[in-house]
């Protein structure tokens, strides 16, 4: 008997390890935690020199497609190295970023009469081709581009220059927001609304509605 696999999704700066370590520590051993990518694992080593920018200054220099299969590699590999047999006997998993990332980040850099077609061939590719887990659900942490570049701004102390390409980017960001609200429709996504429009809800606001979804999911 298979585990349930639980998203966490969001753009950068919008709380998702806060909330994805809140999570773990309420559910405890009845869950395992993944993040994505995995920077520890080699498998992850393109996307490294993709986000450095070493196969194009802007995220546009590499297309949707070519992009999105460097990161299904990185989750292929911690699936069948590291997560997969805890997850097929019956662990569930919870996931900081996964497939979903690409259909927030990837899909921003095509004309808006594709998105179907591209979010098609995406879980397509991942769920059925690749044949890793699709999630059970996914919780899409709403929070506009203008917030969370402040924040990460807090997070990095000013210096902008730790920001990666997509990070630094905030008309790509602003994009990627509306990819990620059409997205979120498209497949189902549950919508958490994490600011009252200028700042952020209070955290454990947020928490407490997740955990109302995700034990829901658990259950089902």
């Amino acid at each position: 008997m298979r585990g349930k696999l639980i998203v966490i999704e969001g753009l950068d700066g919008s709380g998702k390890s806060t909330q994805t370590e809140i999570l773990q520590k309420r559910l405890g051993d009845a869950v395992r935690f993944v993040k994505f990518p995995d920077y520890d694992d080699p498998a992850s080593t393109l996307v490294k020199m993709y986000l450095k920018g070493e196969f194009g200054s802007s995220a546009d220099d590499v297309n949707a497609y070519a992009t999105s299969l460097l990161f299904t590699v990185d989750r292929f590999a911690s699936f069948k190295r590291h997560w997969g047999e805890d997850y097929l006997n019956g662990r569930s998993i919870l996931c900081d970023r996964y497939t979903t990332s690409n259909a927030v980040h990837q899909m921003s850099k095509m004309p808006r009469e594709e998105w179907e077609t591209y979010l098609d061939w995406l879980y397509e590719t991942e769920f059925k081709k690749v044949a890793i887990p699709r999630p059970d659900a996914v919780i899409f942490l709403d929070v506009p581009v203008k917030v969370s570049q402040r924040l990460m701004s807090e997070r990095y102390l000013g210096d902008e220059g730790k920001k990666d390409i997509h990070e630094k980017d905030v008309d790509y960001l602003e994009h990627c927001y509306k990819c990620a609200l059409f997205a979120a429709e498209y497949l189902g996504w549950n919508v958490i609304r994490c600011t009252d429009g200028e700042n952020m809800r209070p955290i454990d606001d947020i928490a407490d509605e997740i955990f109302s979804i995700v034990e829901k999911a658990l259950a089902e």
